[in-house]
């Protein structure tokens, strides 16, 4: 892993975007932490998202599961086993390890562990939350979020995904969102990949008249006709959309990249920008200096709007040399 510098990092973000406005140039690319910094700390954990921040990173994205009791917490599976401690401290329920079938108490008391070329700590950072490798609830990441940008002096968006189609899921989010001032001008997107929870959303956000933009994730496809479809994944295979009816009830896509079956082209997201649609791209993984710069410029040059990256010092880095035209 190559030498990092937070202070760097920080500076040139400041340089690039901004200090302390929320409104980012137009064409500036945007930097998603995916799970936080996920390839450098255990991931959804105020740590992981802090390290993130002090990287530069645009975005925390905050995945979530609903506990037992019904609080919204960050984690992106909808078990406990792959990311926490919970074999070493309960037994099985229902046959495994289920968030649905664990309160937030009990789950408050697990500790979320490192995966992949994640470690439990990062040279020369020391996280200031009290518990920074627990659970958090989506309130906390909200709270954090917003005590970051006033630290680092500027906004930090959040990105929360709602991990289960359920109406108990949506309006938990729009309640979190509405209660802590988040609106249409806010740094948000709420993603799925199930379009008819967004679709639900927007019909709630209307009612409510607060409109916050929506993100449809799934692949990019191609039609017959030769023109470009949004494939939402499922478990019958890839439904494609058109882009004008993604357009109708959201703001933009997040596709798969890297992938030969549904490459993302530059056709797709010139058509995507035609629909008055953003594309964001899922997810940038690759880990070494070189090869990551090399990756992030391909899709930047095609004109991709934002990318969900686990080392987000390296799309910090690329980002901002390609917005200063180096």
């Amino acid at each position: 892993m190559k030498a990092f510098s937070l202070a760097a990092v920080c500076l040139c973000a400041l340089i690039v975007t901004g200090c302390g406005g929320s409104d980012d140039a137009p064409a500036q690319p945007q930097v998603i932490a995916h799970r936080g910094a996920s390839g450098y700390l255990p991931e959804h954990t105020l740590g992981g998202y802090e390290l993130a921040i002090r990287m530069g990173a645009d975005f925390i994205e905050p995945d979530l599961q609903i506990t037992k009791d019904g609080a919204l917490v960050a984690i992106h599976d909808d078990t406990l086993n792959r990311t926490t401690n919970v074999a070493t401290l309960f037994a099985q329920r229902n046959g495994g390890y289920k968030v649905a079938d664990f309160t937030l108490a009990e789950i408050k008391t697990l500790t979320v562990v490192p995966t992949g070329t994640g470690k439990v700590s990062y040279p020369g950072f020391v996280p200031s939350a009290t518990s920074p490798f627990t659970v958090p609830t989506f309130q906390e990441v909200v709270d954090f979020a917003k005590k970051q940008s006033s630290a680092v002096g500027r906004e930090v968006g959040i990105y929360p995904e709602a991990k289960q189609a359920d109406p108990v899921m949506e309006d938990g989010i729009l309640k979190t969102l509405n209660a802590n001032g988040y609106n249409g001008t806010s740094k948000v997107f709420i993603q799925s990949f199930s379009d008819a929870t967004l679709r639900s959303l927007r019909t709630k956000q209307i009612a409510q008249n607060n409109k916050m933009p929506l993100i449809l994730l799934g692949v990019a496809t191609t039609a017959a006709d030769g023109s470009v479809r949004m494939g939402v994944t499922g478990a019958t295979g890839v439904r494609p959309l058109t882009l004008k009816d993604v357009a109708s009830f959201n703001e933009g896509v997040g596709v798969l990249i890297n992938n030969t079956t549904y490459p993302v082209t530059k056709a797709f997201i010139d058509q995507a920008h035609a629909a008055g649609l953003k594309v964001h791209g899922w997810t940038f993984a690759q880990a070494d200096a070189t090869l990551a710069a090399a990756e992030f410029r391909k899709y930047l040059d095609m004109g991709m709007d934002g990318m969900f990256a686990n080392y987000p010092d390296l799309a910090v880095t690329t980002r901002n040399a390609y917005v200063q035209g180096k």
